[in-house]
Order: structure tokens, then sequence, then C-alpha cells
């Protein structure tokens, strides 16, 4: 029997050449590639000095509009939060008492009106869903923050300012 060494068939290696030992072809493919990349248009935006435009159909934070009178339009009847698909939409209802005439349109109106950032997929359904035209996706991004209870949207940061302010 032949011991296994023997069976094995050494291949002779072809001498390599002086450029492929010192690797310039692969050292100019690379360089011509830089160089290449110099002359290109720069695809960053320079956040803080310029900032991108956003298409006509964005859909940026949430608002609660007010009517001519500076009287809030929600009058809580749940088809937003009906609509909503991540279920980011709270509220709950309360009877306008006498005397907020100048504050709500209607008998109903949403005594907390709350929406979770975080779970929110900015589809715009309850913007279409509301029948009295008083959600719209129409502010600015989102802003980044560290706590997720900053997230939580209250009326106090959905509800546009009056007009007579």
């Amino acid at each position: 029997m032949e011991s296994f060494s023997n069976k094995r068939k050494v291949l002779e290696a072809k001498p390599l050449s002086f450029g492929e030992r010192i690797y310039l072809p692969a050292i100019l493919k690379g360089l011509s590639i830089t160089l290449k990349h110099f002359f290109r248009k720069s695809v960053t935006v320079r956040y803080p000095e310029q900032k991108r435009e956003f298409s006509e159909n964005f859909r940026g934070m949430h608002s609660l509009k007010r009517d001519e009178e500076g009287r809030e339009r929600c009058t809580a009847c749940g088809l937003c939060a009906l609509s909503c698909p991540a279920e980011a939409i709270t509220m709950i209802s309360a009877e306008r008492k006498p005397g907020e005439e100048k504050l709500y349109r209607e008998e109903k109106y949403a005594a907390v009106y709350e929406i979770n950032m975080l779970r929110c997929i900015f589809c715009g359904l309850c913007e279409e869903a509301c029948p009295k035209e008083a959600i719209y996706l129409d502010g600015d991004i989102v802003p980044a923050d560290y706590l997720r209870k900053d997230f939580i949207y209250g009326k106090d940061k959905l509800v546009e300012a009056p007009l007579n302010q």
C-alpha cells in the first residue's frame, strides 16, 4: 500500500510577475474608484443649515384644529381612534357644562385626547375618518427625545392655539 502523501500531486506554481507581486493593478483600480468619487455630487444634506423639502403627501405631527370662532372642532365621536390600525389614539369624552360654549362646538367634547407617537404609523386614517375635520397630520417632524413618556401627546401639545391669542 502506498502512503497517502505519495498519492498527492504537487501543483507547480507559476511565478508572479513584478506587477502582481506588488499588487499594482489592484492599487490602481482602487485609486481610480476613489478619484471618481471625489468628483461626484455629494448626497449628504448638511442638516442644520440645509433642510430637505418634503413631498406633497408628507404626514407630520398631529394637530387638533379649531373652528373660525376659536372653539375645538373635536366632538369625541371616537372614529379616529377606531380607524387607527396601531391603536395609538385614546380619548375620554365628556359633556359640555354651562358656560363652556366658547371652548367647544358640540355638547360632547374630548376631555382627554392622547396620541402615542411611538405607536403611530402616520397612515392618515384618523384624518380621513374624522367627520368634523378636527385632526390633521400637517405638523412638523416629531422631535426626538430620550423618555418614552414624552411621546404621549395630550391636548396641550395637539390643539392649535386660538386665533385671538
